[in-house]
């Protein structure tokens, strides 16, 4: 079933010849390329898009002379905010709040981690977030293949960035850096394709597939075995094929994921889009057997039909350990490692890491809801802390085995408080942790930023787990999970051990009324047969017997 590994070789390296890996990666941000938009104007002839345009504002406040209400729209968005308060738990999530396994946060490291944020200019906590022109709508809709934002531009257009950023920029680049055409990328807009999305989610982690484990930089062109949804030969899905939007409003959260949507199909004028496989494919599969479509209401339809992550030639980060950060070599130089693939396995400022490739997902089970661990909650450091706890049990009724990517790290917390701390870590400054090496600097920054808890001045490192539920790269049927994955002994299900799952459990009264109806059915089916048989042939002799003595 996966022993494609020729073909995956062969479509990487067509895909690399044909030029399409023209997204920069390792952090870069890029909406380049153009995935077949179809709008249903010309830009191009547009007058209030013939610039020259100096900054992104401006092109935004080109946009906005006929989309009025664009950026109204796109401000009440969590790609905006990056918050969303959650009516079950009551946490504020959203980027602005959560704790990850992977840069930690992005406070205090604002004007780096906002590259990925829709907007313009926000550097620090004094962003506004009501000003229109501040809207960044390049980031989903350019279609130049030359859009690019650089992090550490705190969001701005590469070369348009403000004077303190652009000089840093400029100088710690490797080659001269050259600004983004904005009259080209004003004129080229059209609806969001994957390059777009992927621009951010695609590379979020810092680099491509480092998160999430089953979106990289392969779904940008996949085939039909990466998955079948966005197949470029097939469906060729877009994004928001799935994530169908109403006035920028995009559906599907991991904060809080449709787990058991029972409502089946949605209807074409349903204002409230969902993002779940039975949206569009019902809550009985065609196709399916009975049997089969049974197991939906306990089995989530990623856990059959994402079988392995991250097998787009892309490997995901599994592992971060902080607490290894901070080596210098003999000469005081900062170290960096890589494994015999080329991946860097230490880093001096972020420690060490693991990679994956054509990795299983965990089990679990899910209802959808997640209980974060957030800044200045305590912990108990005895033991993982979970970053992002999720809900769910076989009994509850409201919950389905769901497949995850779980990334497993060290992370920097206080001893004496017992709570995680914000990392200073990027800046031309003294206090940031990837210039000076220095934690204690950085710890003691960091719990100067608006909502970040104190710091007693010691710091340690604690175990942590972060839930990734996984819902893309979409398999087949034919290369979907089959029977014996799972109702077997160490199958895929091994570690989900609170129910009773036949062909991997042993029940000795089950297996025994089991053992015995098989046994009495054999015995019945033998014995009726041979009957069957018996009397065939005495009924044959019998009236033979006759024949003969009426001819005699």
């Amino acid at each position: 079933m996966y022993t494609r590994t020729g073909r995956m070789v062969l479509a990487l390296v067509a895909t690399m010849v044909l030029g399409i890996w023209s997204m920069p990666l390792h952090a870069e941000v890029s909406t380049s390329g153009k995935l077949s938009s179809k709008s249903t104007a010309d830009h191009s002839k547009f007058k209030q898009l013939q610039g020259p345009f100096d900054s992104g504002p401006a092109v935004t406040k080109a946009c906005l002379s006929c989309h009025t209400e664009a950026a109204k729209q796109v401000m009440k968005t969590k790609h905006w905010t990056w918050e969303s308060k959650q009516s079950d738990t009551g946490q504020m999530l959203g980027k602005k709040h959560v704790v990850n396994s992977f840069c930690g946060t992005p406070k205090s490291n604002w004007e780096a981690c906002t590259a990925c944020h829709v907007g313009y200019g926000w550097e620090d906590n004094s962003f506004d977030f009501n000003k229109q022109e501040n809207v960044d709508c390049l980031t989903c809709h350019d279609q130049s293949e030359q859009y690019e934002k650089a992090v550490g531009g705190a969001g701005h257009p590469k070369g348009y960035e403000a004077p303190k950023q652009k000089k840093y920029l400029d100088d710690h680049a490797k080659s001269p850096r050259q600004a983004v055409d904005l009259v080209d990328a004003a004129q080229s807009v059209g609806l969001p394709t994957r390059r777009n999305c992927g621009s951010c989610h695609f590379v979020g982690g810092g680099d491509d597939g480092v998160k999430h484990g089953d979106m990289d930089t392969s779904l940008v062109e996949p085939d039909e075995f990466l998955d079948i949804h966005m197949d470029v030969n097939g469906n060729n899905f877009s994004c928001t094929a799935c994530h169908r939007t109403h006035g920028h409003k995009i559906p599907g959260s991991r904060y809080k994921p449709t787990a058991k949507d029972t409502q089946g199909i949605e209807a074409p004028s349903d204002a409230t889009s969902r993002a779940s496989c039975e949206s569009c494919h019902g809550t009985e599969v065609k196709g399916h057997s009975a049997k089969l479509n049974q197991h939906v209401d306990k089995i989530a339809c990623q856990t059959c039909h994402i079988p392995i992550i991250a097998r787009g030639g892309v490997k995901t980060k599994t592992v971060w350990d902080w607490s290894t950060a901070g080596n210098m070599d003999k000469n005081g130089k900062p170290i960096t490692e890589r494994n015999e693939d080329g991946d860097v396995t230490y880093s001096a400022k972020k420690g060490h890491f693991e990679w994956e490739e054509e990795l299983l997902p965990e089990y679990r089970w899910f209802d959808g809801q997640v209980k974060y661990t957030l800044f200045g909650e305590k912990i108990d450091d005895s033991k993982p802390v979970p970053i992002n706890g999720i809900q769910g049990s076989y009994e509850d009724g409201k919950s389905r085995i769901w497949p995850f990517k779980i990334m497993k790290g060290k992370q920097v917390y206080d001893p004496i408080n017992k709570h995680l701390l914000v990392m200073h870590t990027y800046g031309d400054d003294d206090t940031a942790f990837w210039k000076n090496f220095d934690w204690k600097k950085s710890l003691e920054a960091g719990a100067k930023e608006p909502g970040a808890p104190a710091f007693s001045g010691q710091h340690a490192f604690v175990s942590t787990e972060m839930y990734w539920p996984i819902t893309h790269m979409v398999a087949s049927a034919d290369d979907a999970l089959t029977c014996k994955d799972c109702h077997a002994e160490n199958g895929r299900l091994a570690e989900l051990t609170d129910f009773y799952l036949p062909g991997r459990d042993k029940m000795a009264v089950l297996d025994g009324i089991g053992w015995f109806a098989v046994i009495m059915t054999s015995l019945g089916v033998t014995g009726h047969g041979s009957l069957r048989i018996y009397w065939h042939y005495r009924r044959r002799r019998e009236e033979k017997a006759n024949s003969n003595g009426e001819e005699s």
